[in-house]
């Protein structure tokens, strides 16, 4: 009877040695969530941000509980995290192996050395031809000289034809502000686009005519001479095809380097990919209709562009953090982001704190916009936390800015410990 009486006891006597000795199980997401209220109370009324200007949500990826926000539900300016819904509509229309295909044919017959008929470069938007930029681009116009002298062509009666019409419509959406369109990160987007739509710091508005003449530069050191005649269209045969690298190295460039180019090409092509036009507007289009079907949060919400540079983007806190979550899984998508501390746009970003290599994030800036979007991640590098900092007014400067973000996060995951009080 002793035994029986002692065991039916025991629970008891757990529960207590639980409540009042340390467990490291017990109260963690409690002890977390004291440390948000405390982490955001510090951060709301910081002189680095403007609150009625700003929003945070960060949640537990595992359950979807909120551990702080702010303005959750207000639309702002996203600058280039808008990158990170481009990337994950495009990934999920093509997984990470997908390839640009730019088909080069000619019309006409080949004989006796002499194309009969016109050389023409079917465009497929893809933004890393010739890039000198991650992943480098072989030399596309090289290549087109390699395969015509495999076909014996010394002489081509007809043109050169760029075919872009598959990619209509505007290079850059008319939202962009007209002081970025001369600079590199200001380049539009094409059906060819060739050497990044840049040369230096200047973009470059005629990337098929460049291409053109460097074209017409290496035929005629190979000894193929172009005559430039208006040839009849009969019929087009493959030359060969240019493959891209697999767009999820296109994709880690892009965020790691925030290029415009890349994601302005790659929403143009989620609307080429769906049988419509390539355009800005088909594919942001198609990207509302893809995260409406996902149950994505889209009041207020105004999708523009791809990059992020137009400044009529709107999104919510609650939004980006319903894209990161639907992506938590989806492991080479969180791999694109650059690490804390370590890469890209994040190299200085927590650097030699303790979520040096644990947060991974893209970042967006403008003049006088900060913001972030990506996840907390665990020691084997999988996300447990989604978090989205949207900041549209940085009273104090950006280093101000991004030093408060830096304090939030490291008091939410990283709280330091109260010293001991010294003995009597």
């Amino acid at each position: 009877m002793t035994t029986k009486s002692n065991n039916r006891f025991l629970p008891l006597f757990l529960l207590l040695a639980l409540l009042l000795l340390p467990h490291p199980l017990l109260g963690a997401d409690d002890a977390m969530r004291s440390c948000a209220r405390e982490g955001m109370t510090r951060f709301a009324s910081s002189r680095a941000i403007a609150p009625s200007r700003s929003a945070v949500l960060i949640t537990d990826l595992a359950d979807g509980a909120e551990i702080t926000s702010l303005n959750p539900d207000l639309p702002l300016v996203p600058a280039s995290i808008m990158k990170t819904v481009t990337i994950a509509s495009l990934l999920s229309q093509t997984g990470p192996d997908w390839k640009y295909r730019t088909h080069v044919k000619h019309d006409g017959r080949i004989k006796d050395g002499i194309l009969e008929g016109n050389l023409i470069v079917e465009a497929s938007g893809d933004p890393s031809i010739s890039s000198s930029c991650e992943p480098v681009g072989s030399d596309f116009a090289s290549e087109v000289v390699t395969a015509l002298r495999e076909k014996g062509v010394r002489h081509i009666v007809g043109r050169v034809i760029i075919d872009e019409t598959r990619f209509p419509g505007p290079s850059c959406p008319s939202t962009w502000a007209s002081g970025d369109l001369p600079h590199s990160y200001g380049t539009g987007s094409h059906g060819l686009n060739y050497r990044n739509n840049a040369s230096g710091k200047k973009a470059v508005t005629d990337p098929s005519g460049w291409f053109r003449r460097d074209l017409g530069a290496r035929l005629a050191d190979a000894g193929i001479d172009v005559e430039g005649l208006s040839m009849p269209h009969t019929g087009r045969h493959t030359l060969f095809t240019h493959e891209s690298a697999p767009v999820e190295e296109i994709m880690r460039s892009c965020m790691m380097r925030s290029d415009n180019l890349f994601a302005e090409s790659m929403l143009r092509t989620l609307g080429s990919l769906k049988g419509e036009e390539g355009s800005t507007l088909a594919g942001t289009a198609f990207e509302r209709e893809l995260w409406k079907k996902r149950k994505a949060p889209l009041d207020g919400v105004e999708l523009v562009d791809g990059s992020g540079l137009s400044r009529s983007n709107r999104v919510t806190a609650r939004f980006m953090e319903s894209v990161l979550r639907h992506e938590k899984d989806n492991v080479e998508y969180a791999s694109f982001m650059p690490l804390a501390g370590q890469e890209g746009t994040l190299k200085k970003f927590l650097a030699s704190t303790p979520l040096d290599s644990y947060v991974a994030m893209k970042t967006g800036s403008m003049n006088g916009i900060q913001c972030y979007a990506g996840y907390k991640l665990d020691e084997e590098f999988a996300p447990t936390h989604a978090i989205v900092v949207i900041l549209n007014a940085l009273p104090a400067g950006r280093p101000a800015a991004r030093a408060a973000v830096e304090q939030l996060l490291l008091d939410i995951f990283a709280p330091q410990e109260e010293p001991e009080a010294a003995p009597q």
